[in-house]
């Protein structure tokens, strides 16, 4: 039989959440037969789509879609220059695509090629946000009494907010905090949600990068008592090292990576143990075909997967993660957040959260589809979001 090939590669824009979605579309030379991936890099969507209609889409054209690892390989160093978040989404996007073609031609859910399922369901966690620790308490009991059992609480987002600054004259525009006063409240935080909750729900915090290293080993002993199932990102991946500091003070559970780009950022950590749950945003490492490997790895060195899922990954790739979920024996914890209606309408398929665990489609491939009219509805906005310009309260820009 002749090989079925690539006959055209779309990239769709879409927002139906207010947030930028890059989606690939790979339309085949068998009719009716397509795949879709997440490329999804909300602050630079317009990079990513440059990068796959003017650069990979060229390359791909009449390539036979069965040969997912070698034009994974091939697509990487087609521009020389590699392993950065504008090509790797562009990339994952071709690569998700890809495995879903090779799904629906198998006719098979993608979990199914992975080996088949190691559970039925993956557990989730969501974000808990106050602006108070009253409020925080009350938005902990509401997603207890939906069936959610991990939380992640934060009080006033990433570092907190109206904190009392001391600022010079003058000073720029940006989204401040102080890291002093966010530092000592965070033990306050789960002393008081401890106290009115237990030990029964499994609670998260993520710093986000927003503290000096020795700040971050402080916090890490201080919350140990508290019995954590994670701390997220408490060091930026410049500051690598630190994490050998950290683990010899503590047993707080450590989880790292949103941010990689590298192999090399990841080896090391999972090599020596360093950390506890890999926390890699799929599409920016390239796609499925890497994820898989970096699973593997992490399996040999008692690493569990905790893959990035906020509100700026497509239904696509949560799907993508999800199906990693499923059929990896050391699966740790999924990140979910709030799925809309307009959301649902635009991709048909979406998984399903009950009970605190997500549910994927039997569907073959990914199991989510788009609608492209619907998403044609949905126009991105080209404005960078506040939140990544964080400064202290001197006016100095610091990791967001």
């Amino acid at each position: 039989m002749p090989a079925v090939t690539i006959r055209d590669v779309k990239t769709i824009l879409t927002a139906p959440q207010n947030i930028n979605l890059v989606v690939v579309k790979i339309e085949t030379s068998e009719p009716g037969l397509y795949g879709l991936g997440c490329a999804t890099f909300t602050q630079r969507y317009l990079a990513v789509a440059t990068a796959i209609e003017e650069y990979l889409k060229p390359f791909l054209i009449g390539k036979d879609v069965s040969r997912i690892e070698d034009i994974w390989q091939s697509a990487m160093v087609s521009s020389y220059w590699r392993n950065g978040p504008v090509l790797n989404n562009a990339l994952s996007g071709i690569d998700m695509a890809l495995w879903d073609i090779k799904g629906k031609q198998a006719n098979m859910p993608l979990y199914q090629l992975f080996g088949g399922k190691c559970r039925d369901a993956a557990a989730v966690y969501t974000h808990a946000d106050g602006r108070d620790l009253h409020e925080l308490e009350e938005r902990v009991a509401a997603f207890q009494e939906m069936g959610y059992r991990y939380i992640r609480c934060q009080m006033g987002g990433y570092g907190g907010k109206n904190h009392k600054l001391h600022s010079p004259d003058y000073v720029p525009p940006g989204a401040y905090f102080d890291p002093q006063v966010y530092v000592r409240s965070v033990p306050a935080i789960f002393e008081h949600i401890r106290g009115k909750f237990g030990y029964d729900l499994e609670l998260l915090h993520d710093v986000h990068e927003r503290l000096a290293p020795i700040e971050a080993v402080r916090l890490a002993k201080q919350l140990e008592p508290y019995r954590l199932f994670f701390l997220e990102d408490a060091l930026p991946p410049e500051q690598l090292d630190w994490f050998r500091m950290i683990r010899s003070q503590c047993t707080t559970p450590l989880a790292m990576g949103e941010l990689f780009v590298h192999p090399m950022e990841w080896t090391p950590l999972i090599a020596e143990r360093l950390i506890d749950y890999i926390r890699v945003h799929i599409s920016a490492i390239g796609g499925i075909t890497p994820a898989r490997k970096l699973a593997v790895l992490c399996e040999a060195f008692g690493v569990r997967t905790a893959w990035h899922g906020p509100g700026d990954v497509s239904p696509v790739g949560h799907a993508a993660n999800v199906h990693l979920d499923v059929s990896s024996h050391n699966f740790g914890i999924q990140e979910w957040s709030h799925v809309s209606d307009q959301l649902l309408t635009v991709f048909p398929g979406t998984p399903e959260v009950r009970g605190g665990y997500v549910y994927i489609s039997d569907a073959p491939g990914l199991g989510v589809d788009i609608d492209e009219q619907a998403a044609a509805r949905f126009p991105c906005v080209n404005k960078l979001p506040e939140w990544t310009l964080a400064r202290t309260p001197d006016g100095t820009s610091v990791r967001p």
